[in-house]
């Protein structure tokens, strides 16, 4: 199987969907959008998707039970991984382990486009309660950093 890409981080036959399906996220994130490249296969049952955040945009602030591997495509930006936060660049690599709080935002001048690989068969993400919002909001860098 060949998934051609066609520039401007687009791929052959593969649509431009929603960051997320759920209603009420709105405020979660902002500027984001996902492909699917990959949805299984019979013998790697993983699905390797591509997600573009427009400059100055985030993803949600969440966890899972499931594990990520996170590779940066293109632009810049900062993750935050549970209670730091690293600036990302491309071609770095990012493995976020199950139950890592976890929030990518792009730059202010440069859209982030990173690739995601993930098990097809997933939990579903968990933002963060009020409880971990205040320990988080203790260390200043993170304070200034989360999006939620």
């Amino acid at each position: 199987m060949l998934i051609r890409h066609t520039g401007d981080c687009r791929w052959e036959g593969v649509s431009l969907l929603k960051y997320k399906e759920e209603e009420g996220q709105g405020s979660l994130f902002r500027d984001i959008s996902r492909q699917v490249l990959v949805d299984g296969l019979a013998d790697l049952p993983c699905q390797l998707r591509y997600f573009e955040v427009a400059a100055g945009g985030h993803s949600t602030l969440e966890r899972h039970q499931h594990a990520h591997l996170v590779v940066i495509f293109r632009g810049g930006g900062d993750i935050l991984l549970e209670d730091q936060v690293f600036p990302v660049r491309e071609k770095d690599v990012v493995t976020i382990p199950p139950q890592t709080l976890h929030q990518l935002r792009a730059t202010k001048d440069v859209p982030l486009g990173f690739l995601c690989l993930v098990n097809v068969e997933r939990d579903k993400p968990v933002c963060p309660s009020e409880e971990d919002l205040k320990v988080l909001r203790q260390n200043p860098s993170v304070a200034a950093f989360i999006r939620s």
